[in-house]
């Protein structure tokens, strides 16, 4: 019978705790084993089974059970239709059956013991809508297991989905301890930036992160030890200060605590499985990260409350050893010729440490392809691939990798064939990038005379020598808070006006848009931190700044300051979704110039400028174009606020079409009502970048387009190809289009037609 445990609270009691133990497993096989021997226990049933695919053969292959011949796990099969098991998969949904045998679809295992059980109830274990496996339970009463008990077991499946998916794939890997190289594998995430880039793996890991250890070959097992014992020595005397300095001014049960976690350093079995884990092969912190991590698990799954605080503690100190342990080795990063940058989040300052000449390819297992490190990787053209959030990064540590910013893919170790295929892919991109760039200083003039202002799309420093190299006609966006991300403090008046004055320099007299400072989101200042819990709604962009007139203030006057005989700034402001705000931030820039002028400096009052990237903005495009010297399209946040899909989360990337029609009919009625108004419209989102878009976009009436700087020439040569007239009849034809996919194929069929040669992947 079902057992009380699937009910309400005690349900979700006991699924807590076979997913906390089934986590604390190193490897596929001893996942397996937990999960079939804890849910038979809150079943109470006699047998429970897994079957995994193959991806190789595409069979289901029977590897663990309890109550079925454990001497078949792993080799017995079935095809992918085959029996109960193959049905459950191909249906993708649960089969409870009073009597197995009596269904069409039933096939005897040989061998097997389950003539002796009747009852059946199958579900299937998806994630990310690809079928792993199925999970079944069976007994020998013939009868039809309740409705809790289906629901318990659908529910357990779809816990433990991800757990098997990384099990199985970490499982590659489990060589590494040994020393040995791990097997190739394809993992699949989001296109980030294009291009294929090939290189050895450098991990970019936090500080005392224990989940980001990377998991390293150890070569002086004692030298490891010695460093270890030494990082744990210096914890216990860092306690024993802080208890001694404390003593009288605290009670003793306060003092107890320091004493308890003393004792949990001095623990010989948790030090000694350290020390074994350093033998087996595994570097000091790695080993320390696993057999920390493998406590923590286990205290959390315990009941008593004051027992799981314990698991607290002990990550705590996990903590506080791994940092001593990460000072006393920590040195330059050497980087290796080709180098591929993997992590959990890649931050700004990890590029800016990487030589250009060797940075080959990004991957992040967190964001997606519009995430504001992979908008800086387009800037910086290096191939990238985000929200591989399937890859076991930790365990690459040195590996050479390939790096598909075209598709989206990342291939460890993979076969020499396919690796001589990606080198000739690279090499070829290369040829057509310098073939394309040898024509970038021809105007990007269509067939029939119309001229199209390019301009470019700025933050770091290195930016503006490759645009002024490529074309650029100016600049379209300065992303402003990016030299307020690479400092530990807000930067100066005087300071912001030095970064300003030598992108206004580097440009004059061609036009320089700076956006005023626009953080929240995804672009959070480690010295002024925005904690929300929807950030995309929250306070961000012009929000921040009219909350805060000081930092605004401070920003514009270094702004105007910095125009000074230039006379070439223009401002736009982020994030308006208000009249008000507008009206607003105006008024502070006046006051601004004003001061300014007062000062004595020789400054013009800037053009100011709206960008329109949220849906209020789009609906009151035509009164903002009237107060506004100009309207400028984000079109990243746009496509993300219209279709409520988060660009940062990798679970609903695919959802995100910059081509979905809603986006491309609201990007028609801004351009309408900026040119009704007598004002111009640009683009300065991603999609300007994007070659088809581009004509898309001056089809539709832009009257400049921003980019990165790596997609100025190519955008060029698609422009210089065609008429105005013809972009027009595009525009008239997706927009008829009802699906993204359908105006993506749409605007791609027509650019063969004119030959252009599309880069792999599309």
């Amino acid at each position: 019978m079902a057992p009380e445990s699937t009910g309400g609270s005690s349900m979700l009691k006991s699924l807590r705790g076979v997913v906390q133990e089934v986590s604390t497993a190193r490897d596929l096989p001893e996942t397996l084993a937990i999960i079939v021997r804890r849910v038979r226990e809150e079943m109470e049933t006699q047998v429970c089974s897994v079957y995994l695919v193959d991806p190789a053969s595409g069979r289901y292959v029977f590897m663990a059970t309890e109550g079925l011949n454990k001497a078949l796990e792993g080799r017995f099969s079935l095809a992918r239709d085959e029996g109960l098991v193959g049905y459950v998969a191909r249906r993708e949904e649960p089969l409870n059956l009073e009597d197995a045998s009596a269904h069409p679809k039933f096939k005897f295992i040989e061998g097997s013991g389950e003539e002796l059980f009747r009852s059946f109830l199958g579900v299937p274990i998806i994630h990310h809508r690809e079928v792993l496996g199925v999970l079944v339970v069976q007994q020998r009463d013939r009868r039809r297991f309740d409705e809790d008990e289906e629901a318990f077991l659908v529910t357990m499946s779809a816990q433990l989905a991800a757990i098997i998916a990384h099990a199985g794939l970490a499982g590659s890997y489990s060589e590494l301890r040994r020393g040995t190289r791990p097997k190739s594998g394809e993992f699949i995430g989001i296109a980030g930036a294009p291009g294929i880039g090939i290189g050895q793996v450098v991990i970019v890991s936090p500080p005392s992160d224990l989940k980001a250890v990377p998991q390293r070959a150890c070569e002086d097992a004692e030298q490891e030890i010695a460093l270890f014992h030494a990082a744990v020595a210096r914890v216990q005397d860092e306690i024993a200060v802080t208890r001694q300095e404390l003593t009288g001014r605290v009670g003793a049960e306060e003092l107890a605590l320091f004493d308890a976690h003393a004792m949990l350093l001095a623990d010989r079995a948790l030090s000694g499985e350290v020390v074994t884990r350093i033998r087996e092969g595994n570097w000091a912190q790695g080993a320390l990260s696993q057999v920390v991590l493998e406590h923590v698990r286990t205290f959390e799954i315990m009941e008593d409350a004051y027992i799981r605080e314990r698991g607290a503690d002990i990550r705590d100190l996990g903590r506080r050893v791994l940092a001593e342990l990460q000072a006393s080795v920590r040195e330059t990063t050497t980087y290796p010729a080709r180098c591929i940058l993997i992590g959990e989040e890649i931050p700004a300052s990890a590029l800016a440490n990487v030589p250009r000449s060797s940075l080959a390819g990004i991957v992040s297992v967190s964001g997606s392809g519009n995430s504001h490190v992979a908008i800086l990787a387009r800037a910086m053209g290096v191939p990238t691939v985000m929200g591989a959030v399937d890859l076991p990064f930790t365990a690459l540590e040195r590996e050479e990798v390939v790096v598909d910013g075209h598709q989206g893919r990342v291939l460890v170790s993979p076969a020499p064939e396919a690796m001589a295929q990606f080198r000739e892919m690279a090499a070829a991109e290369q040829l057509a990038e310098e073939q394309i760039a040898a024509n970038a200083h021809l105007p990007a003039v269509m067939q029939d005379g119309h001229a199209v202002s390019l301009l470019v799309n700025t933050g770091l420093n290195s930016e503006w020598v490759r645009s002024l190299g490529r074309g650029a006609e100016g600049v379209g966006l300065f992303r402003t808070e990016i030299p307020f991300l690479i400092r530990e403090r807000f930067p100066t008046e005087e300071e912001q006006r030095l970064i300003y004055r030598a992108q206004l320099e580097a440009f004059a007299p061609r036009p320089v848009t700076m956006r005023t400072l626009d953080i929240g989101g995804d672009k959070a200042l480690p010295y002024f931190p925005i904690e929300e819990e929807n950030p995309f709604l929250g306070w961000r962009g012009i929000r921040v700044t009219l909350d805060h007139p000081e930092i605004y203030l401070a920003q514009v006057r270094a702004m105007l300051k910095a125009s000074a005989g230039l006379g070439n700034l223009r401002v736009m402001l982020p994030m308006i979704s208000n009249v008000s705000e507008f009206d607003e931030a105006r008024a502070l820039l006046v006051r601004a110039y004003s001061e300014v002028l007062e000062e004595g400096w020789a400054v013009r009052m800037p053009q100011v400028g709206v960008m329109i990237e949220v849906p209020a903005a789009v609906y009151q495009a035509g009164v903002l174009a009237r107060r506004a010297d100009f309207l400028s399209v984000g079109t990243n946040d746009l496509t993300q606020y219209l279709l409520a899909v988060d660009r940062n989360n990798a679970r609903v990337a695919n959802l995100y079409h910059a081509f979905h029609p809603a986006v491309l009919h609201a990007l028609m009625d801004v351009v309408d009502a900026a040119h009704r108004a007598g004002k111009p419209a640009s683009v300065c989102g991603e999609l300007a970048g994007d070659p088809g878009a581009a004509l898309l976009l001056v089809g539709m009436g832009y009257d400049s387009l921003s980019m990165s700087a790596p997609n100025l020439a190519r955008v060029k040569s698609v422009l210089r190809r065609f008429t105005r007239a013809q972009a027009a009849e595009l525009v008239r034809k997706v927009s008829r289009l009802d699906d993204a996919r359908d105006v993506r194929a749409a605007i791609e069929d027509r650019l063969r037609q004119e030959g252009v040669v599309l880069r792999a992947g599309g």
